[in-house]
């Protein structure tokens, strides 16, 4: 198979990267900007470029280059692969369940609606910039991917050092639910992505077993053998500066997500619970 991808400099495309040369597979890393040309006659394209989310504060410059970076990017990728004579079957392009919003104790399958916050909005605009290469016959496969547990990026290296300090602790009561996934299913289920002809549209890459925050502080405090009893108060929400926003988002909006679409086109996880996700990302530490 011989695949593009965008963003394979980054802690998720680093990863398939490997994972797919590792089996022979002929991995095409796509420079910024790209050349339409590059793609012809390529199987499929992994779209997963954009500006990180937590990599600066949330001012308004901010949230437009988090913005931009996704739906005008992925506008531009969706109108050069319609416009190729012989364009790759597929394409896998990123998003996220911030596409829910916050959503307090639902259970969110792929047909739930969007939320109306800051990144649903991203993710919404994200998901419908590929329109034109749905629009071409090619299929498209939104991933809205949690959480990507492992110690070598991600949210995951950012909490260790604190919580290896003993400065873990809830985010306010704990309550919150997170939706997250080993960054080796994460992998596989963009790979099954791939070689599944029948699967499109959107697949929620979470495990099957989301939990609250309160478990997860834990969860990683025994992991580390730390103790974890710092909450973080929700008044962190007031921090200036576009920080509280980021801040807030990322670590009190409840998101509960189930990867139905995956499960029900059989793909099973490596790690269906958090203890054994942890157990596996701290290995690497």
């Amino acid at each position: 198979m011989e695949v593009a991808i965008t963003g394979a400099g980054g802690f998720i495309g680093r990863a398939l990267a490997r994972s797919l040369e590792s089996d022979g597979h002929r991995v095409l890393r796509v420079p910024r900007p790209f050349d339409a040309s590059g793609f012809e006659g390529l199987d499929a394209v992994v779209h997963l470029a954009g500006e990180p989310i937590a990599a600066r504060p949330w001012t308004k410059a901010q949230r437009t280059r988090i913005a931009d970076s996704r739906s005008k990017g992925t506008e531009l990728l969706a109108n050069a692969l319609a416009g190729l004579a012989d364009p790759p079957a597929s394409l896998i392009s990123g998003s996220a369940i911030g596409y829910y919003g916050e959503r307090g104790d639902d259970i969110l399958y792929e047909d739930a609606n969007a939320g109306t916050d800051f990144l649903a909005g991203v993710c919404t605009a994200w998901e419908q910039a590929t329109a034109p290469a749905v629009a071409a016959g090619i299929r498209v496969c939104h991933l809205r991917t949690g959480i990507v547990l492992d110690s070598s990026g991600g949210a995951l290296a950012n909490m260790i050092k604190p919580f290896k300090l003993g400065l873990g602790g809830n985010a306010g009561k704990g309550q919150s639910w997170m939706s997250w996934i080993s960054l080796e299913d994460e992998v596989r289920a963009i790979r099954f992505a791939l070689d599944t002809a029948t699967v499109n549209g959107p697949l929620n890459l979470t495990a099957p077993n989301p939990v609250r925050n309160s478990d997860f502080t834990a969860a990683l405090g025994a992991a580390l053998h730390k103790p974890t009893r710092l909450p973080i108060p929700a008044a962190i929400k007031h921090v200036p500066l576009g920080v509280g926003d980021l801040l807030h988002n990322l670590l009190f909006t409840s998101i509960r997500a189930v990867p139905k679409a995956l499960t029900d086109a059989g793909f099973r996880f490596g790690h269906e619970t958090i203890d054994s996700a942890l157990a596996a990302a701290l290995t690497k530490d």
